[in-house]
Order: C-alpha cells, then structure tokens, then sequence
C-alpha cells in the first residue's frame, strides 16, 4: 500500500521545518488552556496559572504516553527565549497598566519591599540552605549556587492574590501587592545577574560592598534608562502627533520603543526588567494621552493580550516540565531526598518572607503618622501581603533554568536536583497556596467590611490634613523671600512629620507645573482618576 498524500506532506513538513509540527502543537494546547480558563473564570477558585500548570501537565502525560516515556516536552526550554521574548511583555505591561497614583502614593514602601525585602529573603535563603542541605546530604553546591539559590527563591508570582482583591474596596493592599510584585522580580534578577559577577578566588571582607554597589549601579542606570526611553517617545509622539495621519503608526511607535528599551537595556548589560517597566510606567503617564483615544485604547489591550499569552505560555511549559522523567533520573537526589530538600526550601520561603514584612510593615505606619488619612497596614493586610509573595512562578523557573541548565538541558546530577526542586516548589507553592488564597483573602477581608471601610477613601483631603496648592511649586519667584522661605520652613516640617505624602505631593507639583507641557498628559484641573 503507497503513502498517502497527507503522510508524505507531514513527512515532508518535519523534515523540512522540524518545528512546524511541536510548535503547531503547542499553540492548540494553548488556545485550549484559554477556553478551560474561561470555563473556570466564574468561581475564582482556579487562576490562569493553576489552569494552565493543569493544562500542561495533563498535555505532558498524553506526550509522555505517546513517545512511549521518552518525553514530555512539545518544546524545549531556552532560557533566552524566555528573558528576551516572554518576559519583556509581562513587565512592559505590568508598568503601563499599573495605578500610578496609587504606586507613587505609595513608592516608598514598595520600595521597601520590593528591594529591601529581596535582600532580606535572598540572604536568609541563601544562608538557610547553605547550613540546612549538608545536614540532608545534599551536598556539591558551590557558594555561587547558594547565593543563586536565595535569588531564585526571593522572585515572588502575585497574580493569585491580585485576581480575588478588588482594586476598588482594597486601594492601598491593592497596590502593595501589586507593585511590590513587580519591583521584587526586578530586584531579584538583578541580584541574579550581581551574584554572576562575583570573582569567588578573590573574595574578602569588601566582595560584600561591591555586590551592593554593583546592583545599585544597575538599578539606578537601568531605571534612568527606562524613564529616558519613556519620555523620548512621549515628546514625540507629542511633537509630531502621528495620529492625525494614521493611527497604526504611533501605536507601533510605542509598541517598538517599549521593546527597544528592554533590548538597549540588554546591550549595554543593564537590567532589561527595570528598565521595561519603568518605560512602560513613562508612557502611560506621558505618551498615553498623546495619542488618540482609539490608540489609547487599543494600546492597553494589545499590551494586557501579549502579557496574558506570555505568563500562560510559561505556566503551561512549568506543567510539562514536571514530568520530565530525564531531569528526576539524573537528579542526584532520591524521591524522599527530594521531597526533604524541597520541603526546606519551602520552609525557607515562608520565613524569609515574614523576616521583611511584618517589620517593614511596622516601619511604614510609623512613617505615615498622619491619623487623618486612614493608611496604615493593619495585621490583617499584612498576613495578605505575607501570603500573596509565597507563591513561586515564571521568573524562579526562568532564574533556575539559567543557573543549573544549558538551554534547557542538564547532565550533572546536582543540577538536575536543583531544577526538579525548583519546580516543586513551583507547583506546590502556585496550586496550593494558590487553591488556599481564596479563603484566607475572604477570611480577613469580608466583602461587606471591605467595602465599608473605603468609605472616606474617596475625600481628597480629611479634616486637619495639610492644604494643597496645586498650582505653585515649592519656590516660586513671583514671591518675596520671606515669602519663600516660610514656606520652605512648612515644607521641612511637614518633609519630617509627614515624609511619604509629602513627597509624593510636591512630585506632582512639578509634574504638573514642568513635565506635563513638555510630555503630554491631562492638565491639572481636569485630571482624572489615574
């Protein structure tokens, strides 16, 4: 009997286009994922990433059963496909669609979080397992590794606890959660990339200063990158105003110059995550209004969609990752010796995280002394906090993948234990703290409360709270000097009483006065909710 003429075509399609077919494959697998994600959309219960770990894991056991056991990949992981092609959206978005009141509002103990608290973590992480994983035998890691290890373990994944608050009822935990999520994956792969540069033959007493200093030189150039990138395409976009000839183009400006910083970032060994999201926060505070509305609107979902495929494309490789029986023959590591080493890492998270935000928690309400503005982290918002930075996620395979494989592969028994761990910890942390988040979030947050106690929030200013003058800067010099300098003097008082609102208020007193003219923006009076 000959060959039919669709067997020879597929004959001919693999031999030609070896990729046509897994990749074929994998997008069917993914537009399912999407259709189960919409089905379980109604109860909450099942975020995209539990759906598509799910997805993915029964997609692999159909593989694995098809190759009769020799895999369960449709691809194979590559690192650089990952932080060059995925990963840019996820973080471009995450900037443009952030609150921004709510996030500058709030900067500073986002901040605190998102980098102090990294470190924290990183450090009890790294020390934890360095002491804990001889005690279990697991032993050959070299101090770089253990450092990698405390990087890798301190990237949290929020979407879980974002999906069950509302934005609304819950502001300010809203945007804790939200925006320290965001600047800890950025501290964590700088860190990362810190940790690469250590010269281990040479360490002394100042390699500790020099990894600090290190990662400031790439946070604060990474950062500044980002704003720069983000403010040339809002006075362009500006100055030119593409729109009144065609829509497309400005849209495309934006979308091109979004990548661009990421790549530029990249270039010039810089952080490519910082500088994205920094740039992505530039243009929807600038070069949104720029536009038209048509393109202001079409560029928020056009980015929401690439970061949406993005996140559930790697959640969905996690998936069938898990059942990768090469990585579990070679790991070095026993399946009770496994479940030990994994259930310390766990362990370790969970502590690392508490060690920075109950404290810093504290540290902020004493900073945001102000009685009137009802702002304070109360112990309940900070179990949520606790609890929405358990999770692992895309960012912790990507991290581990990096240090312990070579484009997905590995051969050296440590190693493949480091990479089965990992995804463990993955799974276990994504599925059922994520299953549990539910719960606890309606535990502490009853709706009705919730939304009762936002019933001030919507005053712009509480009785006794410092009046603002929208319209001046800090000095003005249509005023005498006496003038000025009492009310640099109010200024002082209040920097001191009051540091975190009153630096979030005279920002936007320079924003309005000098920024927006230049790069775009609503004008002050009629300025609406952002």
């Amino acid at each position: 009997m000959g060959i039919g003429l669709t067997e020879l075509l597929s004959i001919e399609l693999a031999t030609e286009h070896p990729q046509v077919i897994p990749i074929s494959v994998f997008i069917a697998i993914l537009c399912l994922c999407l259709v189960i994600g919409h089905l379980l959309e109604e109860n909450r219960w099942v975020n995209e990433s539990i759906t598509a770990i799910l997805v993915g894991a029964a997609s692999g056991t159909v593989i694995l059963l098809t190759s009769k056991g020799k895999s369960s990949h449709i691809l194979v992981f590559d690192e650089e496909l990952f932080f060059i092609y995925l990963l840019p959206p996820i973080i471009f978005n995450a900037g443009f669609q952030v609150k921004k009141k709510k996030f500058f509002h709030n900067f500073l103990t986002i901040m605190s979080f998102g980098v102090i608290g990294v470190f924290i973590s990183t450090t009890i992480i790294s020390f934890g397992t360095w002491w804990l994983f001889p005690k279990l035998g697991f032993e050959g890691l070299t101090a770089r590794d253990y450092l990698a290890i405390g990087t890798i373990f301190s990237s949290t994944d929020t979407v879980c606890t974002l999906q069950i608050l509302h934005q609304d009822e819950t502001p300010l935990l809203y945007s804790l959660v939200f925006g320290e999520g965001v600047v800890n994956d950025a501290t964590s792969v700088v860190l990362f990339n810190a940790v690469q540069k250590i010269q281990f033959e040479s360490i002394n007493g100042l390699t500790a200063l020099r990894v600090f200093g290190n990662f400031l030189y790439l946070f604060s150039t990474s950062t500044l990158l980002g704003i720069g990138v983000g403010l040339v395409t809002s006075f362009v976009l500006k100055a030119l105003y593409f729109g009144r000839h065609s829509t497309t183009r400005e849209l495309a400006i934006m979308v091109l110059m979004a990548y661009l910083s990421y790549m530029l970032a990249e270039l010039f060994s810089l952080s490519g995550i910082l500088t994205v999201f920094f740039c992505g926060v530039l243009m929807s505070h600038y070069a949104s209004y720029n536009v038209t509305e048509s393109s202001r609107i079409t560029s928020r979902h056009v980015f929401a969609m690439l970061s949406f495929i993005a996140e559930t494309f790697i959640f969905l490789y996690v998936g069938t990752d898990a059942l990768d029986f090469t990585k579990w023959k070679t790991s070095s590591l026993s399946v009770g010796g496994t479940l030990e080493v994994s259930g310390v890492i766990t362990a370790l998270v969970l502590l690392g995280r508490a060690a920075f935000v109950f404290p810093l928690s504290v540290l902020t309400n004493i900073m945001n002394r102000n009685a009137h503005r009802n702002e304070s982290i109360t112990f309940k918002h900070q179990v949520i906090i606790w609890w929405a930075g358990l999770m692992r996620g895309a960012v912790s395979i990507a991290l581990a993948f990096k240090q312990f494989t070579y484009s997905g592969v590995t051969l050296d028994p440590l190693n493949a234990a480091m990479v089965t761990n990992t995804t463990i910890v993955v799974l276990f942390t994504t599925l059922v703290f994520g299953f549990l988040t539910k719960p606890l979030v309606n535990y502490l947050l009853p709706h009705d409360a919730s939304h009762n106690n936002t019933g001030n929030r919507g005053k712009r200013s509480a009785p006794g709270s410092p009046k603002e003058d929208e319209t001046l800067p800090l000095l003005s010099f249509d005023e005498s000097a006496s003038t000025n300098l009492s009310r640099a003097k109010d200024s002082l008082t209040l920097l001191i009483e009051q540091p975190v609102y009153t630096i979030h208020r005279y920002w936007r007193k320079f924003d309005d006065t000098y920024m927006r003219p230049v790069f775009g923006g609503p004008r002050p009076l009629n300025q609406p909710e952002c």
